[in-house]
C-alpha cells in the first residue's frame, strides 16, 4: 500500500507514484470533528491526534498536523492568556514584551522539550508517531525568528522596532528568538515531527522591502536554521508572495521544499524553482468558504496541471484552512488533488 510519505519521497526525487502528495492544514476544524469547543479541543494533546486521525480518514489527504496554534509559542515564552474564538484560531491576549526591559528580561527556556506549555503538544506528537509514523507525514509548524517578536509584542510594536530600531533591542530580540527556534526544532525532531514548516512571512517583500531582506531577513534564516539543518524543513511565508525571493532564497539557504502563497503564479513557481527542490501548488483557501464544490474543483485542476506541465516536483498544499470552510468543499478540494495529480491525468 503506497502512504503518504511514499508520495512525499517520491515527489521530491520529481517522480508520481499513484499521485502527487496532497497537504491539507486542517487544524480548527478538529474541534467540529469531536464536537467540543476549541478551547476544550485545544486543552489536551489526545484530543488533538485524535481529531487529526479522524480527519485523514475522512478526508484521505496525506499529511496530519501537531499544530494547535500559533500562540502555542508566545506561552512557551511566558504569555499567560490566550483569547479563544468560537469559530477560528486562538489568539494572544496578553503579551509578553510591553515595554524594552522586557526584552531584556526575556529568558529562553533550556529544553522546550520539558517545558510544562510543551506537554500536550508532545503527548499529540507521540500519539501521532505511533499510529501513523513512517507513513503520514507529522507536521510541526515554527515561527521564524524575524516573526516571532509578531506574537510576543504585536505586529505593531514589532514593526516599529523593526524599521525605527533601537538596533540594540531589535538586535537583542532577534538573538532571544532565534535562540528558541533552534531549541524548538530541536524539540519537535525529538518528539517525532517529519516536516518543520518554518513560518517567515518577514521573508517575502510583501512584508519587508527587499533591502532589509537581503540585509536581515536571509542572515536570520540562515542563523536559525546553522545548528539543526535543513532536513525535512518548509519554507512558508504565511500567505505572502515568494516568487520575488525564491531564487535568492535556494541559492543562499538550501530549503529542499518551498509553500509559495497563492497570489504567486504555480508556473512561474516551478519555473524558478526548476527541479532544485520540492514545491508546492497552493490554493487560496479562503475562497473555500464560498465557492461552490464545482469551483473548488476547477481551480484545484488549473493549480495542479499546471505545475504538473514544468516538473514532477509537486505537492498540492493549503494555507489557512478557515473553521468556516464547508465540509463538501473540503472533499472537493482534496478528491480533485488527489484526482488531477494522478500521471494518467497530466494531459487531461
Amino acid at each position: 500500500m503506497i502512504t503518504g510519505m511514499d508520495r512525499l519521497a517520491a515527489a521530491a526525487r520529481g517522480e508520481i507514484l499513484d499521485r502527487i502528495p496532497v497537504f491539507c492544514n486542517l487544524v480548527d476544524q478538529g474541534a467540529r470533528e469531536l464536537g467540543m469547543p476549541l478551547e476544550t479541543y485545544f486543552s489536551r494533546g489526545e484530543y488533538v491526534a485524535e481529531a487529526q486521525l479522524r480527519m485523514l480518514g475522512k478526508y484521505g489527504h496525506d499529511n496530519v498536523w501537531s499544530l494547535f496554534y500559533v500562540g502555542r509559542e508566545a506561552e512557551l515564552l511566558g504569555c499567560r492568556k490566550i483569547k479563544y474564538a468560537n469559530d477560528g484560531p486562538p489568539n494572544v491576549e496578553d503579551f509578553v514584551i510591553k515595554s524594552y526591559a522586557d526584552i531584556e528580561r526575556l529568558e529562553v527556556p533550556d529544553d522546550i522539550s520539558t517545558h510544562p506549555a510543551f506537554a500536550e503538544t508532545a503527548h499529540c506528537l507521540e500519539i501521532l508517531k505511533r499510529e501513523v509514523g513512517g507513513k503520514a507525514p507529522i507536521c510541526a509548524y515554527l515561527t521564524a525568528s524575524m516573526s516571532l517578536p509578531a506574537i510576543l509584542m504585536s505586529m505593531e510594536k514589532w514593526i516599529e522596532l523593526l524599521m525605527l530600531g533601537p538596533t540594540e533591542m531589535r538586535d537583542l530580540l532577534l538573538e532571544k528568538c532565534s535562540a528558541f527556534f533552534q531549541k524548538e526544532i530541536e524539540a519537535y525532531r525529538k518528539a517525532g515531527a517529519d516536516v518543520l514548516v518554518y513560518a517567515d512571512p518577514y521573508g517575502s517583500t510583501d512584508i519587508v522591502p527587499m533591502s532589509m531582506f537581503r540585509e536581515l531577513s536571509l542572515p536570520w534564516m540562515k542563523r536559525d536554521l546553522a545548528t539543526g539543518g535543513l532536513d525535512g524543513v518548509v519554507y512558508y511565508v504565511g500567505g505572502a508572495r515568494v516568487n520575488g525571493v525564491l531564487d535568492q532564497v535556494i541559492e543562499e539557504v538550501g530549503f529542499g521544499t518551498y509553500y509559495p502563497g497563492p497570489m504567486d503564479d504555480i508556473g512561474d513557481s516551478m519555473r524558478i524553482v526548476a527541479d532544485r527542490a520540492l514545491c508546492g501548488a497552493v490554493i487560496n483557501d479562503i475562497r473555500l468558504i464560498d465557492w461552490t464544490p464545482d469551483e473548488v474543483r476547477a481551480e484545484v485542476k488549473r493549480l495542479v496541471q499546471r505545475g504538473l506541465k514544468i516538473s514532477k516536483k509537486l505537492f498540492f498544499g493549503t494555507i489557512l484552512m478557515p473553521f468556516g470552510i464547508p465540509e463538501a468543499n473540503i472533499k472537493a478540494m482534496i478528491d480533485a488533488a488527489c484526482e488531477f495529480g494522478r500521471p494518467d491525468r497530466l494531459e487531461a
